[in-house]
């Protein structure tokens, strides 16, 4: 199964603001700088994000984006949803019933292929593991020193208004 980068870019932002919560509301170009991504395309992943009710935002020149809710009671699973939408990764065709298979029906085909059973089975145990997991699980086993580097990056002057590092963040 192959996700786009934006379920990345979206886990990394929500796990930031978790950590940078006493700095509501964080604007979208610093996140953007924080990460060396493009604004715009980051913007459309955070606006899905408000949408699904993961993230809160704040209009204007002081506004930005935070967590709705605790970082506790989103899960994983709500992010990559909110950003890949909630469509199952197989689908099962049921290519055995077409040519010269499926020419000869019979009682297999009246209940789901062995296949189709063992692809919802796994998909089914990919959702609960990600159900299972929070945000804030990622926050805590994130390396001891994450929070604080980040709570200093976005604390020095001039960080994201120039769209480059202050010397001493970039240093540390």
């Amino acid at each position: 199964m192959k996700m786009g980068e934006g379920v990345e870019w979206s886990l990394h932002c929500c796990v930031t603001l978790t950590w940078l919560d006493d700095q509501w509301p964080v604007p979208i170009a610093r996140l953007a700088t924080w990460f060396d991504l493009p604004v715009e395309y980051l913007k459309k992943r955070v606006q899905a994000l408000v949408r699904a009710g993961i993230l809160s935002s704040a209009p204007g020149v002081r506004g930005g984006f935070g967590l709705a809710r605790a970082p506790e009671r989103i899960t994983l699973l709500d992010v990559v949803t909110a950003i890949e939408g909630g469509l199952d990764p197989f689908r099962c065709t049921e290519i055995r019933q077409r040519g010269g298979s499926g020419r000869t029906t019979g009682a297999e085909f009246d209940r789901p292929c062995g296949i189709s059973l063992a692809m919802r089975r796994a998909e089914l145990a990919w959702r609960r593991e990600l159900a299972a997991q929070t945000i804030a699980d990622l926050a805590a086993e994130a390396p001891a020193d994450s929070a604080e580097r980040t709570r200093r990056g976005f604390g020095s002057p001039g960080f994201g208004t120039t769209g480059g590092w202050p010397i001493s963040a970039a240093t540390e």
